[in-house]
């Protein structure tokens, strides 16, 4: 099949890479949580070959996902797995978890799923990236987010740009805490979380 194309990644890709090299730094594995066309994990993994990459997403994506997967034939990039937020979740442990653009794109029952989710997943002492837009203190940190999240709530009431107030706290409970808010290109964000 033609491999899927995501411009936003293809831009979006280095300035994330240069944040997990500093996070994920120790050998070990990473579940990514969406990985959507399957541009992120190739680039990462190629990166990073330190580390053990699952790439996941819902069955829709996963032959995408595949194709760039196969093309690459690199060692450090499992098969791709289904994986829904609000559904079942891999019995094994993680050394990472990673994530990019999904926050706004779940209504806020997967995002807290996602979050259980990783909770699970994620060994003690873990880290967790999530990279996209988000809003602070209830205030957009953008004119563009507050843009964007009009027009994602316009599309579908349930989608949005998530506040990472809110984030934080319902992450707590599931033993994740923001440890760093690292400013990114086009007004994003990337929240690094530890497993407590």
């Amino acid at each position: 099949m033609q491999k899927p194309f995501a411009t936003s990644a293809e831009q979006n890709k280095d300035p994330i890479l240069r944040v997990l090299l500093q996070w994920f730094d120790r050998p070990g594995t990473v579940l990514e949580v969406g990985s959507g066309t399957g541009q992120h994990v190739v680039h990462f993994s190629r990166n990073l070959p330190h580390l053990t990459w699952q790439p996941s997403d819902v069955q829709a994506h996963v032959d995408g996902i595949e194709a760039w997967r196969v093309e690459a034939g690199l060692d450090n990039i499992r098969p791709t797995r289904v994986l829904d937020a609000l559904g079942l979740w891999p019995e094994e442990v993680f050394d990472y978890v990673f994530t990019a653009n999904t926050a706004h794109i779940m209504h806020w029952p997967g995002v807290l799923a996602m979050l259980g989710g990783v909770g699970r997943v994620l060994r003690a002492d873990g880290v967790f990236a999530m990279y996209g837009p988000f809003a602070c203190g209830g205030r957009h940190t953008a004119a563009s987010n507050a843009e964007f999240d009009r027009a994602l709530r316009r599309s579908d009431p349930g989608m949005g740009v998530r506040d990472m107030d809110d984030l934080s706290r319902e992450g707590m409970k599931q033993g994740l805490q923001i440890e760093d808010v690292i400013p990114m290109p086009a007004d994003n964000f990337t929240l690094i979380w530890r497993r407590a």
